[in-house]
């Protein structure tokens, strides 16, 4: 999945705001956190975020980059 990722945060740099979160090398104070905040319960999940922080979707699993593509796109 890393792969996929990296990509899209190469290919979108400075369109998007593209974070990764690895829950075993970040503190568990701040994964704990986000986790509750987004409903999290699954890794990998992708959670888009308009513009003025609302959950635009939420991506379960390790899906293709066209997959994350097509909701990236859907952001305004």
């Amino acid at each position: 999945m890393k792969p996929v990722v990296d990509g899209l945060v190469k290919k979108h740099a400075g369109r998007y705001d593209i974070k990764v979160l690895n829950p075993s090398v970040a503190d568990a104070n701040e994964v704990a956190s986000l986790a509750r905040k987004y409903a999290i319960r699954y890794v990998p999940t992708f959670v888009f975020l308009n513009s003025d922080g609302g959950v635009n979707a939420t991506v379960v699993g390790a899906v293709p980059a066209s997959k994350l593509e097509q909701e990236l796109a859907k952001l305004k």
